[in-house]
């Protein structure tokens, strides 16, 4: 009896490694679930975009510590893994291969700005992740990937965005303006837009009266402005990168230029540097903004993280306004913390569906992607600039310099014409 029972109660070799085999589960479990979710990117730390590579990057460590601190996502602390990408986009196929299978990281954030993107991409989808956007223009046009997001608001055609907004203000006046000069820089961003811009200058009945881009080594555009002058349009579109801005603006005022209407897609009014050293010479020019403090556009949390974005920018070398970059990379930050616990997991074929079917709520407002992974609907302001004074900074932080022409739900006033610098 004694040895029936022994043998009833004997554990066999299977049974061994499957008791084993539970007790390694068991243990390692918790172990696995105290692992930080590491999310992995390089950002322009160094070279030309390192003054809004540090401003993106500072707002992702704004949000990383937030939700750190309310416990983490899933359960998990999040880790941001990054790696200088020193504004060079030969740089980034390396870093995407080395944060996915040395680093083996559970998200991927794109690098800041439509150039350094694009040369990820390929890997991105190789690895079947799942890759939200900072900052591009048209990045999924030519890959047409379903696990593409992107966070700047330039609607599903991005490269119409701006200048459907400037020649929808430009429908408003009266009488009816009838001719348009398209200037712009022989580089990407200029391309596209003027492209767009003659598109829909055509579909008005506008007179194409100059149409010429420059190269993007061009340091005197005096020539340009003279020419655009000479040919006395109604209306200026300009699509320009920073530096080519700065110059453009100084000529119109030298050689002061007459027109209607001038701007439209000048790349760098958006940035405190740039605005406080124009200061107002930008004065009735039309610019595209993404967030200015006016009374249309106060979203719940906006006004709270550019407070706190302006308190820790003060010496750290980057954009301290954050009116442009920062509000939209935290909300890219929050759109991706809310997809995973909407998921509830990491797997990246479930979390793009999430991406694709919710909308998510952020400090820049509701964001809901269409089919492409760009926002379903633009929301680029179309702003005119008045009531500069000098070159002070802390204008800028209020609504005067602001005003809201397009879209109609954000608008705060009528456009002002015709320009004429002084």
């Amino acid at each position: 009896m004694n040895g029936m029972v022994q043998t009833l109660f004997r554990p066999t070799r299977r049974a061994l490694l499957t008791a084993a085999a539970a007790v390694a589960l068991f243990a390692s479990g918790p172990a696995h679930a105290a692992d930080p979710i590491k999310i992995g990117f390089s950002m322009a730390l160094s070279g030309g975009l390192a003054a809004n590579g540090k401003a993106a990057l500072l707002a992702m460590q704004m949000w990383q510590e937030k939700v750190n601190a309310a416990g983490g996502l899933l359960g998990r602390q999040v880790q941001l893994v990054h790696y200088d990408d020193q504004s060079n986009p030969n740089t980034v196929p390396g870093i995407y291969t080395k944060l996915i299978d040395v680093d083996k990281v559970d998200l991927l954030v794109s690098p800041y700005g439509t150039n350094l993107m694009a040369p990820a991409m390929p890997i991105v989808m190789q690895k079947g992740f799942t890759y939200m956007g900072l900052f591009g223009v048209g990045v999924n046009d030519q890959f047409n990937y379903d696990r593409y997001f992107q966070i700047m608001p330039m609607g599903p055609k991005s490269a119409e965005t701006i200048p459907d907004a400037f020649f929808a203000v430009a429908k408003t006046l009266n009488p009816a303006p009838k001719s348009v000069a398209i200037v712009g820089a022989d580089a990407e961003f200029g391309k596209v837009n003027a492209d767009s811009a003659r598109k829909i200058a055509k579909e008005m009945g506008l007179k194409i009266v100059y149409d010429r881009s420059y190269p993007p080594s061009t340091v005197d555009f005096a020539p340009i402005v003279r020419a655009v002058q000479a040919s006395q349009p109604d209306l200026v579109f300009l699509a320009s990168y920073p530096t080519d801005t700065v110059g453009i603006t100084r000529s119109i005022h030298e050689i002061g230029l007459k027109t209607r209407l001038i701007g439209g897609g000048p790349v760098g009014l958006q940035f405190a540097a740039i605005k406080t050293q124009l200061g107002p010479l930008i004065n009735n020019m039309l610019g595209y903004e993404l967030y200015v403090p006016a009374p249309t556009v106060k979203f719940p949390g906006i006004e709270e993280f550019v407070a706190a974005y302006q308190a820790k920018a003060v010496g750290q070398g980057v954009d301290p306004l954050g009116l442009y970059v920062p509000p939209f990379i935290y909300a890219a930050m929050e759109v991706m913390g809310q997809a995973v616990t909407k998921t509830g997991s990491l797997d990246q074929k479930a979390l793009a569906k999430t991406l694709h079917d919710n909308t998510f709520t952020t400090v820049v407002g509701d964001v809901k992607f269409a089919p492409n992974g760009e926002w379903e609907k633009p929301r680029v302001l179309m702003v005119q600039y008045r009531n500069i004074v000098g070159n002070g900074l802390d204008q800028f932080r209020k609504p005067d310099p602001y005003v809201i022409l397009y879209p109609p739900q954000f608008k705060t006033g009528d456009v002002k014409e015709p320009f004429q610098s002084k």
